[in-house]
């Protein structure tokens, strides 16, 4: 803007811009930032990613709900989106993720792939991001205070009424005690036969299969479905609260537990006596994320809040049943109190950041669980193992040959 222009419409070159966007905490701590997605305001518990990658899988990761996700990556935006890379499956209500918080402005994408700005494509969900913030300093104070709940606000006035907003973050009751798998679970059955995605082939179906499986939906990634179907699985994935007698009814040769938000503890009102009871069929059976916790709660073990969670694409992961280490992708709030899990049941992956439970299995039994994410939607690809391992426990039940796992 020229001086002459300035002296016309009564501004100054050098005016710093409104600040369009508010995170508000409960104790009325304020940041300040610029407003970019949608407008209005929204309530979350705020936690932070490490990943220098994946934004937009994140972001549509189902597990999230109801969370204000804060990117410790400083470049946010800088690939885009496009119409591959959710993680959200469209029988799914809703992602759930109720907002992001960014250091640096999103700039115009640079990548072949890209088919919309961030700042668009979050508008077009619904999701309110601020920029501008020192996402360094907001994760120490995560680190130091635990996961505080917050409100997230954009209006393009830049004019907020905090202390109004610091009362509704103080009224919300927070992710503790709350079942959130209802927002994020299919309503229907539906079937899956899609594949992992391929260079210059983007994404096929899987024309043959070797087994039926179905997948409880407790919040399911896309990714997860297609390790399945790369693993030789036909997938029927169903509603997170149906009757065990309706999934055995489909006489599948394996069951799968899928990850999700919430409480655990809230989520097993329902799903544990269902979870026990697919247990006792001697099915295989794999849980992922939630459904390892609720796994977990079916065999008697107690989960329990986190400090800060575990949410990122580098946490290092010890396998006891391998004595390897293995980089994966996390994202979980609660864990599996390791000191309550019965003598029926092992250990078979802590986490090397802070020795916490992150996978077990039935000893008598072909059940197995891990808290981390497999399928690496983002992450490294360390952990699709666990895919081939549920296979070969389905081959040993129907009397076939097993392959090594990779």
């Amino acid at each position: 803007m020229s001086a002459v222009q300035s002296q016309i419409t009564g501004t100054s070159p050098w005016a710093r811009p409104v600040q369009t966007a508010r995170l508000v905490f409960a104790d009325g701590t304020e940041i300040k930032g610029y407003g970019l997605g949608a407008t209005g305001s929204a309530i979350g518990e705020v936690c932070f990613n490490t990943a220098i990658t994946g934004y937009q899988e994140i972001l549509t990761d189902p597990s999230y709900a109801g969370q204000i996700i804060t990117f410790t990556f400083p470049h946010i935006g800088n690939i885009g989106t496009n119409d591959e890379d959710g993680e959200t499956t469209n029988a799914a209500s809703r992602s759930g993720v109720r907002g992001a918080v960014l250091r640096a402005d999103i700039t115009d994408p640079s990548n072949y792939r890209s088919q919309a700005r961030l700042d668009a494509w979050l508008k077009s969900r619904g999701i309110i991001a601020i920029t501008g913030v020192d996402s360094r300093a907001l994760t120490v104070l995560i680190r130091e205070n635990g996961m505080p709940n917050a409100m997230i606000a954009h209006e393009p006035s830049g004019e907020f009424d905090v202390k109004a907003l610091a009362s509704e973050a103080k009224a919300w009751p927070g992710l503790d005690g709350m079942d959130l798998v209802p927002d994020v679970s299919c309503t229907q059955s539906y079937s899956w036969r899609e594949k992992s995605w391929g260079w210059g082939e983007g994404y096929k179906s899987a024309e043959q299969h070797e087994f039926n499986v179905v997948a409880v939906d407790f919040g399911l990634k896309r990714n997860i479905l297609r390790c399945l179907v790369d693993a030789g699985c036909n997938v029927t994935v169903v509603p997170a609260a149906t009757p065990a007698e309706d999934i055995l009814a489909r006489d599948p040769d394996g069951i799968f537990l899928s990850n999700g938000p919430g409480d655990p503890a809230a989520t097993g009102v329902y799903a544990v006596p269902q979870i026990q009871a697919l247990v006792a069929s001697g099915k295989p059976v794999f849980g992922i994320c939630l459904g390892h916790q609720l796994l977990a709660l079916a065999l008697g073990a107690k989960t329990m809040k986190m400090h800060q969670g575990h949410h990122g694409a580098n946490h290092p992961v010890m396998d006891h049943t391998t004595d390897k280490v293995e980089i994966t992708s996390m994202n979980h709030g609660f864990a599996v109190d390791r000191a309550s899990l019965p003598d029926s049941v092992e250990e078979t992956h802590i986490s090397l950041f802070d020795g916490s439970n992150c996978g077990l299995r039935l000893k008598n039994k072909p059940v197995f669980s891990v808290q981390y994410h497999p399928e690496a939607s983002p992450g490294p690809q360390d952990s699709h193992y666990l895919f081939a391992r549920f296979a070969n426990l389905m081959r040993k039940a129907m009397g076939r040959v097993l392959i090594e796992e990779r």
